[in-house]
């Protein structure tokens, strides 16, 4: 089933992101990993429900319209576009790694997490 199979790839795509945004090792920076795994687990929840958000710039129009998360869906916009809008340009064309921008991003990314793994009947806040 080709939702399914959607829906899996965005699983597989957040756990990988959500992984290296938490390696202190990591030499890219972190902010754009946590950035990654919340979209595509934000595609996962639209997935299970044959929404396809497609790009990350549509995240705001496409809950907007869907209502995805109740009323949660402003929360997870908001969150989505402070990290895509404000604080991931920073640190993806700027010359420093802000420590308190990355506390921010994984704070924002933690609330993404909670409404989306509630919508996806997660026992944890991961998923794993």
């Amino acid at each position: 089933m080709r939702n399914m199979a959607s829906y899996d790839t965005h699983i597989k795509k957040y756990r990988m992101f959500l992984r290296d945004a938490k390696n202190e090792q990591n030499s890219e920076p972190r902010v754009i990993a946590y950035f990654e795994a919340a979209f595509h687990l934000i595609e996962a929840v639209a997935a299970r429900q044959r929404i396809h958000i497609n790009k990350h710039q549509l995240v705001r129009r496409v809950l907007e319209e869907s209502r995805l998360f109740g009323e949660d869906t402003s929360r997870v916009w908001r969150a989505f576009q402070e990290i895509e809008n404000q604080i991931r340009p920073g640190q993806a064309y700027g010359g420093r790694i802000d420590g308190e921008a990355l506390r921010r991003t994984r704070r924002l990314v933690e609330i993404i997490t909670g409404i989306c793994g509630r919508a996806l009947g997660w026992e944890n806040a991961e998923g794993v």
